[in-house]
Order: structure tokens, then sequence, then C-alpha cells
């Protein structure tokens, strides 16, 4: 007699697909996973990131938004989203927050005008102090991971 597991194997073929590779996983043990490797590095790398900027009093998106606005001043909100990967939204509260700290200014902050973003000298510093944390963040990875980071440095170059 037929469990109704395996009569739902026999009816269904993406359900007996999904059920084989299952099966192959409990037989062979978890599969090893590069992007599930990669993610893991990745946040690994991030919280170190973080904690350097930390007493600059900016994350890892305020880093990245404050150098997209420093290399290409007057972007819009738009487009830093759009290089961020994040909403408009999340654009307009983060870049708030760096103009409170002195880091950005806006000469044109008003509802309805086009946004006209700078680095402030202050700003500039910051991001500066930064990079220079970052470089040396990079010494560290290259020196611990060196096969990663030929490997990334390849991916930069359109090599890989």
């Amino acid at each position: 007699m037929a469990t109704d597991l395996e009569k739902s194997r026999d009816g269904d073929p993406l359900c007996a697909q999904r059920m084989d590779s299952m099966d192959r996983m409990t037989q062979d043990g978890p599969r090893f996973s590069p992007v599930i490797a990669l993610l893991a590095v990745s946040a690994m790398w991030e919280e170190q990131l973080a904690s350097i900027l930390k007493d600059l009093g900016i994350s890892t998106r305020k880093f990245g938004l404050l150098g997209h606005i420093y290399a290409e001043p007057g972007i819009s909100f738009s487009e830093l989203a759009r290089r961020s990967h994040i909403t408009v939204q999340s654009a307009h509260t983060a870049v708030r927050t760096l103009v409170d700290d002195g880091l950005v200014q806006d000469a044109t902050a008003h509802a309805g005008a086009a946004s006209d973003l700078h680095v402030t000298a202050k700003g500039a510093r910051v991001l500066q102090d930064a990079r220079e944390r970052l470089f040396e963040l990079d010494d560290v990875l290259a020196q611990r991971l060196p096969k990663v980071a030929d490997s990334l440095d390849g991916i930069r170059a359109g090599i890989v």
C-alpha cells in the first residue's frame, strides 16, 4: 500500500522532483553553497567596516552615500537611491541625517525643488578618514584571504 507521500510523488512531477532533491540532500548531507559562504564572509567584513567607521559618526550606508555625493556634486535623490540600491525615501532620510550632522549641504532644500547636494568641508574630512580606514581594512583582507582578494580584484577589473 502506497503512502500519501508516495502518492503525491507519483502524481505531481514537481513534487517528485522536490522530494528526489530532498532525498539526495539527506543521503549526501548538506551541499556547500558558495552564495551562503559569500554572504557569511561579507557580513563579517561589513561588521568590521561598521566598527571602524562608528567613531566617525557614519554607517557603511552613509559612507557610501557620502562617497556618491562627493564624486558627483548635485546628484539627484533618485540617482543616489539607484546607485545605493535603496528607495528614494530611504535616501532622503539618510541624507537628512548627513545634513543634520554637517557632512552634506542641500543648497535647495525646499519642497518641489531639485536637490543640490554637496559634501561640506567636514564631510570631506570624514570621508577621507573613512577611506583611509577602509584601505587599512582592505590590506587586512588581502593578508588574511589573498585568494579572495585576488578574485574580487579580478571581478572589479572585469577579468573574472
